[in-house]
């Protein structure tokens, strides 16, 4: 069994995203990539902080989507066009110990005063937040180029998708011949009594994607209108991947936290899990700009994090409370028989042969607090398709499922579209280039569940409730 090597490229400017009006959800007013569509999943950095040329090994980004990117393919060194539209931030006036702040706009409020987000990332670019379009940066007036019918295309083992380079899932005449995903999406309203334990949610990747995430809970019943827990003694997990790519990380990480203080209050839970992104965000606040070595050359978590959709203004509000809280995270959980994790990977095996282990082993290697142990700790979390291949996937999840228990494994990490396999324009205009995901994909056997619906690529952000409705 071969899993996808995270090796990324080096020669590029960070990967930028905006804000915008997303394409799906109630409430939303977010938005998804500037450029090509982007994933959850980082890739490892350039093979030296500024250097221009790709790491040996390493496929290079800003390949466009009519062709699969080649390991140690020449990248143009220089800006990346685009850049993040600004997020007024919000004061952090949290009392130690107590809920997070909230944003003291209501709900549906104008955005203050200042420069206008553009209202669709994926079809035009914010000004640079320094007062201008990065030097060398492409003109953006004219129509755009006429994109080629998608094609289904088959992930070389080694490729891993990042921001530039993602393709989107292409036309709907196109995606009839995908299969269906497993589940209608129909939200099933919560109980608010606290006998018992009550129905379980999970959650999919975020990225960011505070709106998108809000109008979601909404409309499962799971909170109000105004962000507060509704759903009694309901049981919630997120699958990791709180922040980069999307406008508001730490405004998902701020509610999740919020929420698990109301659940428990109400007799239920909202739990969360560790996302390779939650350790690149934790390295890269630590250890900034420290070299270690990344199997392709030397890189650091700062590279790293900004080649990977990370912000600026998410890095400038990140506060002690929100570090620990991260750090803290379970990496595996068993609830109802269902296994979840954030990677479709085997790393977790690496740790120890029983939830526990795995999750201590985890939280201590954080507590030592070293470059390079967390550097391979990211690394293998940056791993997937280990249960998509029809012969070695199925036995992949079996050995996780004999070792930890569980009939079943849910996991984020690797989108949708690319477990389908449907590769078509980068574009992402019009409605109908939009990948066509509604609800969860079962696949392996029946074995796995993947919840990634694909939010940063114009998708949609998954919650499911569990076991699913066949």
């Amino acid at each position: 069994m071969v899993e996808g090597s995270m090796t990324q490229g080096a020669g590029q400017g960070p990967d930028v995203w905006h804000g915008g009006t997303a394409a799906h959800g109630e409430g939303t007013g977010t938005g998804a990539p500037v450029g090509p569509p982007g994933t959850g999943s980082p890739v490892a950095p350039p093979s030296g902080p500024g250097q221009g040329v790709p790491a040996q090994g390493m496929p290079a980004q800003g390949m466009p989507a009519r062709s699969v990117p080649v390991q140690g393919a020449p990248v143009p060194s220089g800006p990346v066009p685009g850049a993040v539209a600004p997020r007024t931030a919000v004061p952090d006036t949290s009392v130690p110990g107590g809920p997070p702040p909230r944003d003291p706009r209501p709900v549906g409020a104008p955005a203050p005063a200042g420069p206008r987000p553009v209202s669709d990332p994926r079809r035009a670019a914010a000004p640079h937040p320094a007062g201008g379009p990065p030097p060398g940066a492409p003109a953006l007036s004219g129509p755009a180029p006429e994109e080629p019918a998608p094609v289904r295309a088959e992930m070389p083992e080694e490729y891993t998708p990042t921001a530039r380079d993602l393709p989107v899932v292409g036309a709907a005449t196109r995606v009839a011949s995908v299969p269906e995903p497993t589940m209608v999406d129909v939200p099933v309203a919560a109980p608010r009594g606290n006998d018992g334990e009550g129905p379980l949610y999970v959650v999919g990747d975020v990225h960011g994607y505070l709106d998108e995430l809000r109008a979601a809970l909404r409309q499962f019943g799971i909170i109000d209108s105004e962000d507060r827990w509704v759903a009694g003694n309901a049981r919630l997990w997120f699958l990791g991947d709180f922040t980069d790519r999307g406008p508001d990380g730490i405004g998902v990480i701020e509610l999740v936290m919020q929420l698990s203080a109301e659940a428990a209050a109400a007799g239920g839970y909202c739990k969360a899990l560790m996302g390779n992104h939650e350790l690149l965000l934790l390295g890269a606040k630590r250890f900034g700009d420290t070299p270690v070595n990344s199997g392709a050359g030397t890189a650091s978590f700062q590279a790293a994090w900004l080649l990977n959709g990370g912000q600026r203004t998410d890095m400038e509000r990140l506060a002690g409370h929100h570090l620990q809280w991260m750090s803290r995270l379970d990496a595996i959980a068993l609830a109802d028989g269902h296994l979840l994790v954030h990677s479709d990977a085997t790393c977790y095996m690496d740790y120890g042969n029983t939830i526990d282990e795995v999750n201590d082993a985890i939280t201590t290697a954080l507590q030592r607090d070293d470059a390079e142990e967390t550097w391979d700790l990211f690394r293998k979390f940056t791993k997937r398709f280990a249960f998509r291949d029809e012969g070695a996937g199925p036995m992949a999840v079996r050995e996780l499922l004999d070792t930890f228990g569980g009939k079943r494994i849910v996991h984020g990490h690797s989108p949708i579209p690319y477990l389908l396999g449907e590769v078509g324009s980068e574009d992402g205009e019009g409605e109908a280039s939009a990948p066509q995901i509604t609800g969860p994909h079962v696949y392996a056997d029946g074995l796995a569940v993947a919840m990634d619906g694909g939010v940063t690529m114009a998708g949609k952000l998954l919650i499911a409730q569990l076991p699913l409705v066949q």
